[in-house]
């Protein structure tokens, strides 16, 4: 079964599985996960620890050896494999799959891997993984989720904060949840448990958030210019390469003029995404957007990135980063 970090504690509680996969986006809401199926299988009797990390090379005759072998001082073991590319190869493959029909008796399993494309989680090995045991996946913390998410860290340590504070803590570390979390852990060391005020967070966090290009799309999406703008301003404050953002404003021009076509030629909405391949949760914003542009703004919009890669190559004057918030404002015009 899959289910998101948030749940892993209560399945802990009521039974320890012989094996845990965990994977997603989030860096740290995975450790965190693995950290707390280790801990609740220590305290269940599981002393013994194998460690096996299949990088390249790796010989996985190693892991049916350590589900085989117990050692004079322990009758129970973790075997915690991890594979840092999540693609486990052919001999990977099939070893997963033969280890998953004939899970070893007394051993925790706790398999660590990356996110994963699609190919990988409709692949035979990840298949059997599942039906084995549990899968944990730490999704990424949304952008509108990440307040209540600051509450709850600092609700843990004692501490809370006004909605203005915690809004404040949010965008200084946005789109970088270890910062965030370092940030919280540092509010801990600083001041004691109970209401923090706006002065001392604002005097003691730090401005660590992290600009991350491929979210532009779902920004233009949604429509919000001033998180676009300052999303902008940071990618080049950061040094972000023009061309990559350039691709990620004018593909979802792309997308949305493709579907535009379609659904004015009478393609239901639905299809019409299939077919322009718009996938995900693109899906649920596409539609918002294209409820604001018509077929005439998105071939504007597209002129327009024409232009801003010719001003990228030096083929025509004028300020790329410029052009460029001038390209995505565009793409959400005020009601």
């Amino acid at each position: 079964m899959r289910f998101g970090t948030d749940q892993l504690a209560r399945r802990l509680e009521r039974e320890l599985a012989p094996l845990y996969v965990v994977f997603g986006e989030e860096l740290l809401l995975a450790l965190e996960a693995a950290d707390r199926i280790r801990t609740a299988a220590l305290a269940a009797g599981f002393e013994e620890r194998k460690i096996l990390i299949a990088d390249a090379g790796f010989d996985w005759g190693a892991l049916r050896e350590a589900g085989q072998s117990l050692s004079l001082f322990a009758d129970k073991r973790i075997v915690d494999l991890r594979v840092p590319s999540g693609k486990p190869g052919k001999n990977g493959s099939e070893a997963l799959v033969e280890y998953c029909e004939s899970l070893p008796d007394n051993t925790v399993t706790v398999v660590n891997l990356p996110t994963l494309d699609r190919h990988a989680l409709a692949s035979r090995w990840f298949g059997a993984l599942e039906k084995a045991g549990e899968t944990v996946h730490a999704r990424s913390v949304a952008r509108e989720h990440l307040p209540a998410w600051i509450s709850q860290r600092l609700s843990q340590q004692q501490q809370k904060a006004s909605r203005e504070t915690v809004a404040f803590i949010a965008e200084r570390v946005e789109g970088n949840l270890m910062a965030a979390y370092q940030e919280i852990q540092k509010l801990a060391l600083l001041f004691p448990p109970g209401e923090l005020s706006f002065e001392n967070v604002k005097s003691a966090v730090l401005d660590v958030a992290r600009f991350d290009v491929f979210e532009l799309g779902a920004t233009l999406l949604r429509g919000d210019r001033s998180y676009f703008l300052r999303t902008l301003d940071g990618l080049r404050d950061e040094g972000a390469a023009v061309p990559l953002v350039l691709w990620a404003v004018a593909e979802e021009a792309r997308a949305l003029s493709r579907v535009r076509s379609l659904v004015d030629n009478g393609v239901s909405l639905n299809q019409a995404m299939r077919q322009a391949r718009v996938w995900g949760a693109r899906q649920k914003l596409l539609p918002q957007a294209l409820s604001r542009l018509d077929q005439k703004q998105l071939f504007v919009a597209l002129r327009n990135a024409a232009r801003v890669d010719r001003i990228a190559k030096g083929l025509a004057k004028g300020d790329v980063w410029d052009a460029l918030l001038k390209l995505g404002l565009s793409l959400m015009p005020k009601p």
